[in-house]
């Protein structure tokens, strides 16, 4: 079986497509956004489309413990869909992590042109897996009410 070429997939679904989310601004100037699975920045653009290129790199959630999935395509396995992404699931602290998605995407040279963006969405994604810590919460020291002299 042949594989289309990403530049004519990306011609294809860049105007309509079931992932794209339209906002129009005050100006002429509307901005689209894209909800598809390995978009990283959520842009409809065909650098960080997941649908036209071969390479993509997605960075989610684990799973219900605090873990990041990192998930690669394998550009081999393009017409099977079952065994077309390599999942790594990382459970270690921020930099032991930050420093394991810039070997696999820049240093492998898998995606280099991605790097700042699935480190932007690692911290996204970190960032949200903190729980709030319970506890004596701060008083507002702004709130509070200083006697001065009469």
């Amino acid at each position: 079986m042949a594989t289309v070429p990403g530049q004519l997939i990306w011609e294809v679904v860049k105007k309509n497509n079931c992932f794209l989310v339209k906002q129009f601004g005050k100006g002429t100037a509307g901005v689209q956004f894209s909800k598809e699975p390995n978009n990283l920045y959520n842009l409809n653009s065909y650098k960080h489309s997941g649908l036209a290129n071969k390479k993509t790199v997605t960075i989610q959630r684990g799973g219900k413990d605090q873990s990041v999935l990192l998930a690669t395509t394998k550009t081999k396995k393009q017409n099977k869909p079952s065994s077309l992404l390599h999942k790594s699931v990382m459970k270690k602290e921020f930099p032991r992590m930050a420093k394991a998605v810039k070997n696999q995407v820049t240093d492998n040279y898998y995606r280099p042109d991605l790097t700042k963006a699935a480190l932007a969405r690692l911290s996204a994604v970190h960032r949200s897996l903190k729980v709030a810590k319970s506890g004596v919460k701060k008083r507002n020291r702004q709130s509070l009410k200083i006697r001065g002299r009469k």
